[in-house]
């Protein structure tokens, strides 16, 4: 988790003790304790956060939190079957929405991924079940004791990432993947100490 908060955050709410990575920056420190490390298992949350990780690509996780909502409504709500038919003038609109990370590349990824998403949502179990088989259908546990214990990519990820792209989706490398399986449960790296780690 290599996610690093903004120099410029404010003081936390309080002082419950959080991964290091959380910082003091409110929107940060909400989504620890809100978000991050809780299991997913709604196809359409899935989809959003492993379109969002691939936009973080290059980029701090900070920033794609602060334009969460501008992607919610450039992408039409995380819709697949919506984004799936986005076509070349409707990419050329999100080239020119300051509201997103600009990219041609990714914003292409995100059309191709919705696509290869909905032939695997037509699945049985869906996108969840196929998502969830690579941790054998429950969480991973571990608990890293500091920052250096939480990798940046796996077994598990390695195979997701490998799985996906083979499937027809793009901006899924296993660190990406990763952070994915972080950030939708599948994986509890909260780090002794913090407040929200699960007890074994």
């Amino acid at each position: 988790m290599n996610k690093v908060p903004a120099p410029e955050a404010a003081p936390p709410p309080d002082a419950r003790p959080r991964c290091w990575w959380a910082g003091s920056d409110p929107l940060y420190v909400r989504y620890h304790d809100e978000e991050w490390g809780r299991p997913v298992h709604d196809d359409r949350r899935l989809f959003e956060m492993l379109i969002l990780e691939g936009a973080q690509a290059g980029l701090s996780w900070i920033t794609i939190l602060r334009k969460r909502e501008n992607y919610r409504r450039a992408f039409a709500g995380f819709d697949a079957g919506k984004i799936a038919r986005f076509d070349a003038r409707r990419r050329a609109a999100l080239m020119r929405d300051a509201g997103i990370v600009r990219n041609r590349l990714k914003i292409a990824a995100a059309v191709d991924n919705a696509r290869a998403f909905l032939r695997l949502r037509a699945q049985p179990g869906g996108f969840d079940r196929y998502i969830w088989s690579f941790v054998a259908g429950r969480v991973a546990g571990r608990r890293p004791s500091n920052r250096s214990d939480v990798p940046a990519r796996t077994a598990e990820s390695d195979a997701l990432s490998l799985d996906l792209k083979k499937r027809g989706f793009r901006f899924v490398g296993s660190t990406i993947c990763y952070a994915f399986m972080q950030a939708c449960g599948l994986v509890d790296d909260h780090v002794a100490g913090c407040y929200r780690a699960r007890k074994p």
